[in-house]
């Protein structure tokens, strides 16, 4: 009876700590969050990492209006805006939370009656192909999207494997039922970015074909097949190109109604069915970066069947697989935005390759990827900062593999540069430093190598060497980038530095002790743009004169991105220390940092900056945007360490809601909730590059980390509650922890944390 009552009381602890294995963690995941305002995010199908995210768009706005950028196509960065009224259709590329766009390929809409090939307009859906839709009769889970269409009468349904969108549309009795797929649409579109498009019709029941862009990545070619569970009666195209100068002789045919193949730069395309009531019509879609037989091959070798629901069934099965990497106990609203916050960071980077292993790298050649995955979607001016650090935990043969693909994108770039943001085999150059350095120095430090460390050191200091990029040839020679060489002077000036830091731990670790002294004293260039008179970071001059006209609370022309000089001061993660005597110590650094949190940014000084709004600002914190994202932790190196605690557990509820408006600012590809997930863990990677985590204040009742290796890292702690945000103590694996750090190896060798909370700092 003792025994019985103890494996009973056992079992209770398990439950009420949330532990169990059998949970279904995908319960808690909602993709909508973050669709509403500046998320970015859609709500669409895809598996972890998934080349292929299948995702409804509810507009087509364009990227030029009279000849001119036009901000309204800001919005639409992923397809999808919550507050909109209309589905335009559903394609089979999104970037995740970013902050510019591309993609949006090969978008599919059902449609019954009378053909329109046109999208037609929000306020006039029934002008076009578009339909109305409701949220009430929407679904959106980790896998799996569902939305009735309205105007059609059409149920859509949507799923994935890592290659393949596999649709399922439930449609009305009619014998005039249409599936249109779309050739111009496109996300950040505009009328020229198409440069050719190529349809074929292999048999009654299957298409192939490509297209090639020229938009954010201006050589992106991306091949398709296309498979029907129903084979169509009839098909048709229309052109919609610029009156050609020269087309050849294909006029001889007539090429707009079932005709076995269409080029050109503009296509529509349709194909028509006979359908009974309920009557469900399945889609295989699969995409290559490589050719149409290497999508075929995609298809064949992932979804060889037409079973949905299996398709749908393992696709949250390997969520379930990732989710299972952090089991956390706590309230439900806290499981939503942490599980949420888990499979946003796992959607990029994505999969770039086909099954076979073969993809298209940057000098437009196929190659094949030996002994690894190979990934895109690299926006590394973001990510380097939480995303890849997390993914060292939970993720490292993934990250070693993306690391991988970085060299392989070194090898193969014709400016012989690591990735800044790249996709699809394409270096796009959007935001400032050269991040990569700091994923590859992290991973090594941290013993995460499966990569050729010396090979990797040599491309990082190639890249940070690189003189005629973005002003490192002045940065190199005065130890700043001039006012007069670049508008974002003064960020790009931290932020090499940084990455300079990240560099000489990388050579440091690796014995290279010329490369070490080179970049450790580069490191320190950020005290060059430092102005001790007025207390902030401020654009100089080449003669050595900062610039006399100057405003710190500005986002606009004061040299720096995405962020003002009160925000950038602060940007020097690689030396607390050095920078707290900068800016003259202990009690005026806190005073600054309090300032930071309370003080009140009037909308005017970032009215004109897309990326920063009202959203994402506490006082003139800015965690909307990433410069900032250790700023909270910065406490830890003063004698206030509490101030960090008691800031953290202040952003968490006002920046993260499992609501569709949740997120205070871009996700960019993951960074905003690694941030959520470390921070309401308890410990942040201020630094990537070390080894070292700065501790905050846990926000879950209590967590197990599953390592790979086999071992768990658990955060246990005590008396939590929404007011009880002070650590009293932290003990780890039994002895007391005098300093707000804990160790890479802490986590990786398996352990426990203990935090003591308490509603009164010490």
């Amino acid at each position: 009876m003792k025994r019985l009552l103890t494996a009973l009381l056992m079992a209770s602890a398990v439950y009420a700590q949330g532990q169990t294995k059998t949970e279904k963690l995908v319960n808690y995941v909602n993709p909508i969050i973050g669709t509403q305002r500046m998320g970015h995010t859609y709500p669409g199908a895809t598996v972890p990492f998934g080349m292929v995210q299948l995702s409804p768009e509810t507009d087509t706005a364009s990227y030029e209006k009279d000849g001119h950028y036009n901000p309204d196509v800001y919005k639409y960065c992923a397809g999808y805006q919550y507050d909109d009224k209309t589905i335009v259709g559903f394609s089979h590329t999104h970037f995740s939370g970013t902050g510019h766009s591309d993609l949006g390929d090969f978008l599919i809409m059902p449609t019954v009656g009378q053909l329109k090939l046109n999208p037609g307009t929000a306020d006039k859906p029934g002008s076009g192909y578009r339909s109305a839709f409701s949220h009430q009769n929407e679904v959106s889970q980790a896998n799996y999207y569902k939305v009735k269409l309205d105007d059609n009468n059409i149920t859509a349904e949507l799923t994935t494997t890592t290659r393949v969108g596999f649709h399922q549309y439930t449609f009305p009795k009619s014998d005039q039922s249409h599936i249109i797929l779309d050739l111009m649409a496109g996300i950040y579109n505009y009328p020229d970015k198409n440069i050719w498009t190529y349809l074929k019709v292999v048999n009654d029941s299957t298409v192939v074909g490509f297209r090639e862009t020229n938009g954010w990545a201006r050589t992106r070619t991306l091949y398709f097949a296309m498979s029907f569970s129903k084979p169509f009666y009839q098909h048709g195209y229309k052109k919609y190109d610029k009156r050609e100068v020269y087309g050849g002789f294909w006029g001889k045919f007539n090429q707009v109604k079932n005709f076995p193949e269409i080029a050109g730069r503009q296509l529509r395309t349709y194909f028509d069915f006979k359908t009974e009531e309920g009557e469900k019509i399945k889609i295989k879609f699969a995409i290559s970066p490589v050719s149409m037989d290497g999508a075929l091959n995609n298809m064949r070798t992932e979804a060889p069947g037409w079973d949905f629901d299996k398709v749908k069934n393992d696709g949250q099965q390997l969520w379930e697989t990732e989710l299972h990497k952090i089991e956390i106990a706590g309230s439900k609203e806290t499981k939503q935005n942490f599980y949420t916050s888990m499979y946003h960071t796992m959607i990029n980077p994505t999969v770039y390759m086909d099954a076979d292993g073969q993809y298209k790298g940057l000098d437009q050649n196929v190659h094949k990827a030996d002994g690894f995955t190979n990934y895109t979607t690299f926006s590394l001016w973001d990510t380097y900062r939480a995303l890849h650090p997390l993914f060292n935990i939970i993720e490292p043969k993934r990250n070693a593999d993306m690391i991988q693909s970085m060299l392989a994108h070194y090898d193969q770039s014709p400016e012989h540069m690591l990735p800044v943001w790249s996709n699809s085999g394409n270096e796009n150059w959007c935001m400032s430093g050269y991040h990569s350095v700091a994923v590859i120095a992290d991973a090594v430090i941290k013993g995460n190598v499966n990569f050729d460390a010396n090979k990797a050191l040599d491309a990082c200091v190639a890249t940070a060497r690189h003189r005629d990029y973005e002003g490192i040839g002045e940065y190199m020679d005065k130890g700043y980038i001039p006012d007069e060489r670049s508008g974002v002077s003064v960020s790009s000036t931290v932020e090499y530095a940084f990455d300079d830091w990240a560099i000489a731990q990388l050579a440091k670790k690796l014995n290279r002790n010329d490369i070490y002294e080179e970049f450790i004293k580069r490191s320190e260039n950020y005290k060059h743009v430092y102005d001790a008179s007025i207390g902030f970071m401020r654009p100089k001059s080449a003669s050595g004169a900062f610039r006399a006209k100057f405003d710190p609370l500005s986002t606009i022309n004061e040299g720096f991105i995405e962020g003002n000089s009160w925000n950038y001061t602060l940007f020097a993660p690689q030396d607390p220390e050095g920078l707290i005597k900068l800016m003259g110590g202990d009690k005026r650094f806190v005073r600054y940092l309090d300032s930071l949190f309370t003080m009140n940014l009037p909308d005017k000084y970032f009215a004109e900056t897309e990326d920063i709004t009202r959203d994402g600002i506490i006082g003139n914190y800015v965690h909307g945007n990433e410069p900032s994202h250790h700023v909270a932790y910065l406490y830890n190196w003063t004698d206030k360490p509490w101030k960090t605690q008691e800031r953290v557990r202040m952003i968490l509820p006002m920046m993260y809601k499992p609501t569709p408006d949740g997120l205070g600012g871009n996700d960019d590809t993951g960074q905003m909730s690694a941030w959520y997930i470390f921070t309401s863990l308890g410990f942040y990677p201020v630094a990537p590059g070390s080894d070292e985590y700065s501790t905050g204040s846990p926000a879950v009742d209590h967590a197990v980390i599953n390592l790979d290796n086999g071992k768990t890292f658990t955060v246990n702690v005590k008396n939590q509650g929404p007011k009880n945000v002070y650590v009293q103590k932290m003990v780890l694996n039994g002895k007391p922890l005098d300093k707000p750090f804990i160790s890479h190896a802490d986590i990786m060798n398996g352990g426990e944390i203990t935090f003591y909370m308490s509603a009164k700092h010490k």
